[in-house]
């Protein structure tokens, strides 16, 4: 079996041995080990979502083929953690179990004695037909208007372009300069930063804004008599910096509201001849230069990769960064350290186990499916920290902001592990005189970053010197790619033994 084909190969449940279609696997799995999953699956009445379950339940605990015929309710593959690939790209996983054609038809049945009706054998290949015929029409419609809305979409940027061109020279277009254009704008995310108090937020927050200042101001050379491009740019402050240090040109992209504020903030600082804004998704824009030397960005979320927006400054480097150009800041690494049963812990979820004189501490599960965006005490910590990603910004790719990265930490004091913190440190440094950096961990000055607190349902018994390591996966939502599927696999690495695996999302 060549390269290709070992990526493409499906690997047995219960073995092994690869194939290349998900049949041949059932097939397989029949002779081999007499397990017939499409029968386990009519046993129990299993959905699409079911089957998805117990596939990745088999993989990840490996039970024996005998012990699954045997399970008795609930079953134990019910819990929503195994809606999680066990296996990268598990072929599996991709079977269409709705469109199962191994479909039991018994015309001699007593119906009497059935609580579902029996049809024709006829009947249902011609209803499976109809079904499938209307399955198309549907994707058919569906696939047309997702091309008038992008048509929309072109027509908008178009008429944007043409009112931007008939401006003389220089001059950024008013907050009124094109009300219709933006008027079916109605995009959530950028609602959000149209209004000026997260921007006054952010302007505050002086460990954030003073490191972009000291870096552009105190790296001349990085910046004079060069052509910047500023991806969400917001209030400009960014762009007015990079105007300040000697760039002979400055383009501000953002798709808010609030770059018509931008604009009037250009005019009045007097900087309108080397700044252009431009109102719209980078993916869109025209921008009124081929390259551009130098990106600069704000694009941190949460967690660092809350609201994908390095998606977008990703897309802006491969379309308009030279060669000899650089993204900044360069480069950046996301951290994580246990947490002990600290008051803030024991007053987050021992809240629920008396409310009023009741318990709910039910509740608990869905509190700690949620990541707290918290500032945490560092006195709190009962581990060594580590790096579980490290993004370069200028060579990473697109796949790399979704991951699954190994952790090992030692823990340094004997008691209970009730979550994780999570934060992460920017860098400013290829070809700067003066290298600048900052960091959000809880040691450090706070910022309207915070930290991310993974509280466990669970908390872990720990002991002084005890080594843990685990896996931290992160994905883009299938709901809402601006919001973080995590889960957190934790295990002792003396006994091996998992203490934790849990599902997060960050939204």
């Amino acid at each position: 079996m060549d390269a290709e084909d070992q990526d493409s190969a499906i690997v047995c449940l219960f073995c092994n041995e690869c194939f290349k279609l998900a049949e041949m696997v059932w097939t397989h799995c029949v002779s081999a080990h007499a397990f017939d999953l499409l029968k386990i699956k009519r046993m129990h009445k299993l959905d699409f979502y079911g089957c998805i379950k117990i596939i990745n339940y088999i993989r990840k605990l490996k039970p024996s083929p005998e012990s699954i015929e045997r399970v008795a309710l609930p079953l134990p593959w019910e819990s929503d953690e195994f809606l999680h690939p066990t296996l990268p790209n598990d072929g599996l996983l991709q079977y269409d179990f709705d469109d199962d054609s191994d479909v039991e038809v018994d015309n001699n049945a007593d119906a009497a004695n059935n609580q579902e009706a029996s049809i024709p054998y006829s009947q249902y290949l011609e209803i499976k037909q109809r079904l499938h015929q209307l399955e198309n029409r549907a994707h058919c419609a569906e696939a047309n208007l997702a091309r008038a809305l992008e048509e929309i979409d072109q027509l908008r940027a178009v008429a944007q372009n043409v009112l931007l061109e008939d401006q003389p020279e220089g001059q950024s277009r008013s907050k009124t300069g094109c009300a219709t254009c933006d008027k079916a704008e109605d995009d959530p995310y950028f609602s959000s930063y149209a209004h000026f108090g997260i921007h006054e937020e952010m302007l505050k927050d002086s460990t954030r804004t003073e490191s972009y200042r000291d870096f552009i101001l105190n790296n001349p050379a990085v910046f004079k008599d060069k052509i910047v491009l500023d991806v969400g740019c917001g209030t400009g402050i960014l762009s007015m910096f990079a105007a300040k240090a000697g760039a002979t040109r400055v383009i501000g992209i953002d798709q808010s509201e609030i770059i018509y504020q931008a604009m009037d903030i250009v005019r009045e600082n007097g900087l309108e001849h080397v700044i252009t804004l431009l109102k719209g998704k980078a993916e869109e824009v025209t921008l009124p230069v081929d390259k551009v030397d130098v990106i600069v960005s704000e694009w941190m979320g949460y967690f660092l990769l809350f609201e994908s927006m390095l998606d977008t400054v990703l897309f802006a480097r491969d379309k308009w960064l030279k060669p000899t150009g650089c993204v900044y800041p360069d480069r950046c690494t996301l951290c994580l350290v246990a947490l002990g049963n600290s008051e803030k812990v024991e007053k987050k979820l021992g809240f629920w186990d008396d409310v009023y004189g009741f318990q709910m501490s039910c509740m608990k599960k869905s509190v700690c499916s949620e990541p707290c965006v918290e500032t945490t005490d560092p006195k709190d910590e009962i581990s060594s920290r580590c790096k579980v990603k490290v993004l370069n910004v200028n060579s990473c790719k697109l796949n790399d902001v979704q991951f699954k990265s190994a952790f090992s930490i030692e823990i340094n004091k004997d008691g209970q592990c009730s979550a994780f913190t999570a934060y992460f440190d920017i860098f400013f440094e290829k070809s700067c005189d003066r290298k600048v950096n900052f960091s959000t961990s809880p040691s450090n000055s706070p910022t309207h970053w915070k930290q991310t607190v993974f509280y466990l349902e669970k908390p872990i018994n720990v002991t002084q010197g005890q080594a843990l390591e685990g896996f931290l996966s992160c994905t883009k939502s299938v709901k809402d790619p601006r919001s973080l599927d995590i889960i957190i696999e934790v295990s002792d690495v003396k006994t091996q033994k998992q203490l934790c695996c849990q599902s997060y999302l960050l939204q």
